[in-house]
């Protein structure tokens, strides 16, 4: 096939004929094409995520303060909702069924609350995880982003508010006896440990909850069983000290135990070293990065199927 210049030159273009017997892929190779959509290489991701930290950012902020926006008490709602849990569970587990034995009686009710807060946090943050891309499937849809972004982000939110509640966790433990002292300092790496591990969470669930969302209807079962195996009520060694010892053991070593009773080790005086685990802040650390990282890779790994479908 052959055009005219302006010049009254011949141009030869070449046939669509040339291209007979192309597969696709060797069809985008040679034009430079690319699929739309595709998955970032994990470091290109890694960047793309930092280069989008401010919208994470405003985004966590933003759900964080229209979470109560219909509510007359609005932001107390984030600490009189584990509050009114923590009652409940009082009332229940410490005074009816006793569930407080083997614990200092002044220290029971800040075992209990941060118990209560310390799991709320890795509670909400997986069931935002799995509502994450279901519950934003407009966005998602709408506007290329890493989709990390979105359980990430709900995470960041959760961690805000268990910050935010942590003033009434520590007004707790000073009303019965706990001062401030150099131990209380280890809340931070328990914390922080902990939202790497619930962000990993968060993560598996996201890209679970985007193909299943039936999921989301599950989950309240799942942590509900959960939070009574790790010992927010109770001291899971006192609770089993007939049972076999690994019993105790496979329920102390969960990650969700682990937090908490780093935590109440840090800011109860009476909450000793007995009171834990062997090696506690190894098996903290590896929970951590086993989760934290190996979710970020099992979201990532779907990424170019998140809003698909």
């Amino acid at each position: 096939m052959s055009d005219t210049t302006q010049d009254g030159a011949l141009a030869t273009s070449k046939s669509p004929s040339d291209d007979a017997g192309l597969s696709p892929a060797e069809l985008a190779r040679k034009y430079g094409l690319s699929v739309s959509g595709a998955r970032p290489g994990l470091a290109e991701y890694v960047r793309q995520l930092w280069d989008r930290r401010h919208f994470i950012i405003a985004f966590s902020r933003a759900k964080l303060v229209a979470q109560y926006s219909q509510a007359k008490l609005g932001q107390i709602w984030q600490v009189a909702t584990p509050l009114l849990n923590a009652l409940v569970y009082y009332l229940i587990f410490g005074l009816i069924l006793d569930a407080g034995r083997g614990i200092d009686k002044d220290a029971y009710i800040p075992f209990l609350v941060i118990g209560v807060f310390v799991f709320t946090f890795t509670q909400s943050s997986l069931m935002a995880g799995v509502r994450a891309i279901p519950g934003n499937i407009g966005l998602v849809r709408a506007l290329h982003f890493p989709r990390a972004s979105l359980p990430i982000s709900f995470s960041l939110q959760q961690l805000q508010q268990l910050l935010f509640s942590m003033i009434v966790v520590f007004v707790v433990t000073i009303a019965f006896g706990n001062y401030p002292s150099a131990s209380w300092l280890l809340v931070i790496p328990a914390l922080i440990l902990q939202f790497a591990f619930n962000t990993g969470l968060a993560l598996v669930f996201g890209r679970m909850g985007s193909k299943t969302p039936d999921l989301a209807q599950l989950m309240p079962f799942v942590t509900r069983t959960w939070m009574y195996a790790s010992g927010v009520m109770f001291s899971i060694s006192e609770m089993l000290k007939d049972k076999p010892a690994w019993i105790a053991d496979v329920l102390q070593w969960n990650p969700a135990a682990i937090y908490m009773d780093l935590i109440r080790f840090a800011l109860i005086d009476s909450y000793g070293r007995e009171n834990l685990p062997p090696h506690v802040w190894a098996f903290a650390v590896g929970w951590a990065v086993l989760i934290g990282l190996g979710g970020f890779v099992y979201f990532w790994k779907a990424e170019e199927r998140y809003g698909r479908g």
